[in-house]
């Protein structure tokens, strides 16, 4: 059993970090509205890097890694950012939307990576379970 001390901290420590990730999100998406110029270019692009250092240190979380690696999710991921890439292909001019068309694309295939991954260890368990006659 865990000490309250421990309890606490590890609270404060989960909401800290879901705070950021939070925080890196709406400054990386709403600084247009509130800044100009230069200004809006470095808080958009700082709160990416804080959300995704955020989300990268969540997505190491066993209950999280756990939920995100599971077939119904991964499927999800796969088909949702592989259609996203394709709209922003197709919808977008320039380098801006061959540069979201190939970050979700890249999101897609790490998840069709997942689901290659989990397909291949369910079948090696599967061989070892079964004797050989």
């Amino acid at each position: 059993m865990k000490s309250p001390l421990v309890t606490v901290r590890s609270f404060v420590a989960d909401l800290l970090l879901w705070s950021f990730f939070v925080g890196g999100l709406a400054a990386g998406s709403a600084s247009g509205a509130v800044l100009d110029g230069t200004a809006k270019e470095v808080v958009t692009y700082a709160g990416i890097a804080v959300s995704l250092v955020a989300g990268w240190r969540i997505a190491k979380k066993p209950k999280i890694k756990a939920f995100l690696s599971t077939p119904p999710v991964l499927w999800f991921l796969f088909l949702f950012n592989g259609g996203v890439a394709a709209v922003h292909y197709f919808t977008m001019d320039g380098a801006k939307g061959a540069m979201a068309a190939a970050g979700m694309g890249l999101v897609s295939l790490g998840a069709a990576g997942g689901l290659v991954a989990n397909r291949r260890k369910r079948a090696e368990a599967v061989a070892v379970a079964r004797p050989r006659v």
